[in-house]
């Protein structure tokens, strides 16, 4: 019997040990995440291993209603300890689940804990982390940097200042770089109730009147702008399908008015102004030489009365099952055709289209980049064992698994680098399995190669990072 998460958890052979050598070895670029540049900037230290566990993790706050935990020890008043107590009570329930490898990971880690943690250890795993914390550093900056991250890329509105990401520019001392990355979605999501509010603090971002779909394109060029000039790569935007409902200026004209004035939209109003205003998006990323990571899946605030209650991102979101192929298809081709398809990540939230999305990769490959167009690892419900082998091994199966620009941590904690970790292990024991099974030969030079390129550098070269 194995020991629990010893050394060579994950790795069952020898040649997967190996390989985990050389992936270890390697920096983290975090090119897709959710981390706050203002608490980067900010830099401070935290009170106790609730504030970073618990705060903000809506993956944790599933599990603990799951268990039947009341909201009060999730989002509620209670107090840290007891929070940190209820998640405790439930960990040992999460059997198979990636958290609980996450979780126990972030204690190894950080704190140097290896007792698995229960109801029965949660006192002293508690005491044993807040002592940690009171005598290390655990700000921001400091676990990036005990992460060997080199590269952060936010998450960021066009409305956004980037107030933050000037000011550590100017910071000395902390060699990780903190970019902004360009997300779009509430100009692309027309429909909303709160468009014509948002239309309006873009106005005031700009610096202009925004009273016509081109003056809205005007608007969000100059944002690029900046976004450009504060050292952004990236784009990102998400939608339950790609839309891909062409139409022309006019149509798209009377479609932003009626959404300005706060008028019902129908979904195939919403999908035209979506379709036209992503293909003005597309072509402006390829112009500057952004990536464009495009997210497909999610079905979002499935729970009314808590939506109301607590709001977006909490921890009711799951997986929808729209139809995706021939919208994807179709915008990408409109996009090829003009010569402005830009170096595309393409995630899936539902394992049941990797096959789709890893299919539509070499319809549109170019010698622009190696692996231009990209299927994006194991994201969400999928950042699991089973989810990322499955990713994996149909990006081996279908495409030119090398090119692969390998893990993000989509994630709002910065004690979430593990996750890297995480994926090296499953990668490396993946490969091994390859080797060992006759299927690849034992030629440890280019095994490391891929490995390393897969954990780091090509991110690295395909974001321009270095």
């Amino acid at each position: 019997m194995k020991a629990f998460m010893d050394k060579d958890f994950l790795l069952t052979t020898g040649t997967a040990k190996t390989l985990f050598e050389a992936a270890d070895a390697m920096p983290i670029f975090d090119w897709h995440c959710h981390l706050s540049p203002r608490e980067i900037y900010e830099n401070r230290q935290p009170q106790n291993i609730t504030q970073l566990w618990l705060y903000g993790d809506h993956y944790k706050w599933r599990a603990m209603r799951s268990f039947g935990i009341a909201e009060r020890f999730i989002t509620g008043d209670a107090s840290d300890k007891e929070k940190f107590f209820a998640f405790a009570r439930v960990m040992p329930y999460l059997i198979g689940n990636p958290m609980y490898h996450w979780s126990h990971l972030e204690l190894q880690r950080y704190f140097g804990i290896d007792t698995p943690l229960s109801e029965k250890t949660a006192e002293a795993v508690w005491d044993a982390a807040n002592a940690a914390i009171a005598a290390g550093d655990f700000s921001p900056r400091a676990l990036i940097e005990r992460s060997n991250v080199v590269c952060v890329c936010t998450t960021d509105d066009p409305a956004d200042s980037l107030e933050y990401h000037a000011l550590l520019a100017k910071e000395t001392g902390f060699a990780c770089k903190v970019l902004p990355a360009f997300r779009p979605d509430k100009a692309l999501t027309a429909e909303a109730a709160a468009f014509p509010a948002y239309l309006q603090t873009l106005e005031a971002a700009a610096g202009c009147v925004i009273d016509s779909f081109t003056a809205l394109k005007d608007a969000l060029h100059g944002r690029m702008d900046l976004f450009d000039r504060m050292g952004c790569r990236a784009s990102d935007q998400a939608f339950a399908y790609l839309p891909f409902t062409p139409a022309d200026d006019d149509t798209v004209e009377a479609i932003f008015q009626k959404a300005k004035r706060g008028e019902t939209l129908t979904q195939d109003e919403a999908d035209a102004y979506r379709t036209v205003l992503l293909q003005f998006f597309a072509a402006e990323y390829y112009d500057r030489g952004w990536v464009m990571e495009v997210h497909i899946g999610p079905m979002r605030n499935n729970n009314t009365k808590m939506f109301r209650a607590i709001g977006p991102d909490t921890g009711f979101d799951s997986i929808g099952d729209e139809q995706i192929a021939c919208r994807l298809s179709r915008f990408l081709d409109s996009m090829a055709v003009q010569d402005k398809l830009p170096k595309t990540v393409l995630f899936t939230l539902n394992p049941r289209d990797n096959y789709v999305i890893g299919s539509m990769l070499g319809n549109f490959q170019t010698n622009e980049a190696a692996g231009k167009i990209q299927f994006g690892s194991g994201w969400w419900f999928n950042d699991h064992i089973d989810g990322m082998r499955e990713q994996m091994r149909t990006l081996a199966n279908l495409g030119a698994f090398g090119t692969f620009v390998g893990m993000v941590t989509d994630s709002r904690s910065f004690l979430s680098y593990p996750r890297h970790e995480y994926f090296r292990r499953i990668l490396c024991g993946l490969l091994g399995d390859f080797v060992e099974q006759g299927l690849y030969p034992n030629d440890v030079d280019t095994l490391c190669d891929i490995v390393r390129r897969v954990s780091f550098l090509n991110a690295r070269d395909y974001f321009r990072l270095s």
